[in-house]
């Protein structure tokens, strides 16, 4: 059994992460090409549709998704009547789109608004009728699948929107772009499965599911509406291109972090659910997710605080020089953002929405605040107040979930002041290399930031308890290389990562 579990962790992990590099790669492409074709006006009219089909998908999944995927069993019958009731909920939300396009315009005093709302309406429709097909890929851990899916649907959707914007398409160059994506993967998913649903029946046993699901979309909703207070604010108050703008800086960092953490997850919560009784080991897989996500993440982040300018110059272009700041401020919230995510996998794994939900209100409202004050400097001062709430929440996330469930909590913390001690150190040492060289071209600018670290990196190695943390990091290389590997990375016969040493613990 722990062979299995392992082989499928190694496995599903490294097929969703090369997915999700070619899909970041794809997103790199997208973004400088599409950058140069279309305006920050452009992205700011779709920015304001999408925000609010953003609250619709969180409707629209209604946490039954994860509901599925978590479900010690899942019976024919119950996968059927949990894929009729997402579609219906998307069917619903597309006709409350529709109906909505003319106000939303008008609030925004945007009339292309009305007829970018109807188009996308669409959007519900096909990711309703998605949701529990992938749930059932999840679920059979059909990584392979889903990573192929991902990756096509992203290339056939590009290539829609460059062709559209070159035709003159504007801002439905983006439109476009969207609907491609959901439809391509609706297909892809529909084949994967293989059959289809049957139809809804009564007498099911579905309260289970309906009442985690209930409880997950309300913290969901929470994080999600607060989580774009600063693109609201910025709309409403700012106008269509600052959004687009604002948007556009978004896009570059904090989007390909979600890439990252979703596929993991995907990998993660089935896995973590089928050993959750043995706590041991979950405290073990537990730490070398964080290890996992915390460092490439953190130092990946801290290269675009140093670079954020030769990146911005190379991926968009001379038009957008005011998202410089913008960056650095995403590239800030998005390592405590990450550091915090661990814990959201427990909550999912442990059916422990509800409190989740009142965690998301606390977070929620810090978030909400610090938007809020952070807009009397403008659109800088949103992003800033962006960036700062996460670090304030981030102490609050695992204490809040120690009080409720068996972490190791002590583990986690010194995990991740470490994370944030080597990424802030190397980081540091190539901004005062880059502060003491002349201006570079943004590819060599970008170079020489990278290469900093890496030298950085490779001294900070010299300290015991990081060198303990490079021995975990490469456990889980070894796992994505072998199909059967023991902790120390040893072929054998069962395989179950083992706890950090203390050295690596600092407990």
């Amino acid at each position: 059994m722990a062979a299995s579990l392992a082989s499928s962790a190694a496995r599903g992990a490294a097929v969703m992460l090369s997915g999700q590099g070619m899909r970041i790669l794809l997103q790199f492409l997208g973004v400088v090409t599409l950058a140069r074709l279309l305006t920050p006006h452009d992205y700011g009219l779709l920015a304001i549709v999408v925000v609010l089909v953003g609250v619709g998908e969180i409707f629209r999944d209604f946490g039954l998704s994860s509901a599925a995927v978590r479900s010690p069993t899942l019976s024919r019958a119950q996968s059927s009547n949990l894929f009729w009731i997402n579609t219906s909920i998307g069917v619903l939300l597309a006709a409350l789109l529709f109906v909505a396009a003319a106000p939303l315009a008008a609030a925004f005093g945007q009339e292309e608004v009305r007829d970018i709302a109807r188009a996308m309406a669409v959007v519900f429709l096909l990711n309703g009728a998605t949701t529990q097909l992938r749930a059932l890929l999840v679920r059979g851990l059909r990584f392979r699948w889903l990573a192929g899916t991902d990756v096509l649907a992203a290339a056939l959707a590009l290539g829609v929107a460059l062709l559209g914007a070159l035709a003159g398409w504007e801002y439905w160059a983006l439109v476009a772009q969207q609907v491609t994506q959901a439809l391509v993967v609706l297909v892809a998913v529909a084949i994967g499965v293989g059959r289809p649903p049957g139809l809804p029946r009564r007498g099911v046993p579905m309260r289970s599911f309906l009442r985690f699901g209930g409880n997950l979309v309300l913290s969901q909703m929470v994080t999600y509406a607060t989580g774009n207070v600063d693109t609201a604010v910025v709309g409403l108050i700012h106008g269509a291109s600052p959004l687009g703008l604002y948007n556009r800086a978004y896009q570059v960092v904090v989007t390909p972090l979600s890439q990252i953490q979703s596929p993991i997850t995907q990998v993660a919560v089935p896995i973590l659910s089928k050993i959750q009784d043995d706590q041991q080991r979950f405290s073990a897989y537990l730490v070398r997710g964080q290890f996992a996500l915390g460092y490439p993440i953190s130092i990946g982040l801290g290269i675009v605080v140093v670079a954020a300018e030769p990146i911005t110059a190379l991926m968009l272009g001379d038009r957008w020089d005011a998202a410089v700041p913008l960056l650095r401020f995403f590239a800030l919230a998005g390592i405590a953002r990450n550091l915090a995510f661990v814990g959201y996998w427990v909550y999912v794994v442990r059916g422990l929405s509800n409190s989740l939900f009142r965690y998301s209100l606390v977070t929620g409202a810090i978030r909400v605040a610090c938007v809020v004050v952070g807009a009397h400097w403008g659109v800088v001062g949103v992003a800033a107040g962006f960036a700062l709430a996460p670090w304030l929440a981030w102490p609050i996330s695992l204490a809040w979930l120690s009080r409720i469930t068996d972490i190791p909590t002590r583990l986690l913390y010194g995990g991740a002041l470490r994370i944030i001690a080597v990424a802030g150190t190397a980081a540091g040492a190539a901004a005062v290399v880059q502060a003491s060289l002349p201006p570079l071209p943004p590819l060599a600018a970008i170079a020489v930031t990278v290469g900093v670290v890496l030298f950085t990196l490779v001294v900070l190695c010299l300290v015991p308890a990081l060198r303990a943390d490079v021995r975990a990091l490469w456990e889980m290389v070894a796992l994505l290389r072998a199909r059967r590997v023991t902790g120390d990375g040893k072929p054998a016969a069962t395989s179950t990562p083992s706890m950090p040493s203390a050295g690596a613990a600092r407990r």
